[in-house]
């Protein structure tokens, strides 16, 4: 719960006994690998804090597994538009490893952010954030080469490299696994 704690307290200056009653509303829940969280065709109606474990937002188009993000320790997951708006969701969540996680329910959130002011501070600065995260998505793949985004991606974030499957990798950057494969042994060349 302490990761939970620090991830609200890293964005919004909060008292004590409020992030204690913000946090009580969080369910822990150990996930195993291969885990579906979120099917594709169904409303979302969960916020998930990650405080271990890798997790894919995926879809499957033509036969091809597409993923659009993956998410690791200290960070939130959700479909944002089927969260918000309970519309049909058009991705799969599921644990690419064995997770921990802290699971807030659609109608608890709101609770939340009607009684906790500082709650509702922090979500609109998650959501800011998770909009923000896609234009930079969107503009790196218009505007950025294969080897930029995996040079930003492995400075970000090595640790995904030693746990994710890299064909999970090289889809959400866009590229095919031999492309990846061959970026990788480009940076130890250069190192």
């Amino acid at each position: 719960m302490q990761q939970l704690k620090d991830c609200i307290t890293k964005h919004v200056s909060v008292q004590n006994e409020t992030l204690e009653t913000i946090v009580s509303f969080f369910e822990p829940v150990t996930v195993s690998k291969g885990t579906f969280l979120l099917e594709s065709g169904s409303i979302s109606n969960q916020l998930i804090f990650i405080a271990s474990g890798y997790l894919r937002m995926y879809d499957i188009s033509d036969g091809k597994e597409i993923t659009l993000w993956i998410g690791s320790q200290g960070k939130f997951i959700t479909s944002v538009s089927s969260f918000v708006f309970q519309t049909s969701n058009y991705w799969n969540i599921t644990a690419i490893t064995n997770a921990e996680v802290y699971i807030l329910s659609r109608k608890d959130h709101f609770n939340l952010c009607q009684s906790q002011p500082k709650w509702l501070e922090f979500d609109n600065l998650l959501l800011a954030s998770s909009f923000a995260l896609l234009e930079q998505k969107m503009f790196s793949h218009l505007h950025t080469t294969a080897k930029q985004r995996f040079e930003k991606l492995f400075q970000e974030e090595p640790s995904l490299f030693n746990h994710v499957p890299l064909q999970y990798i090289a889809s959400m950057l866009g590229i095919t696994p031999e492309s990846l494969s061959r970026l990788r042994k480009g940076l130890g060349s250069n190192s």
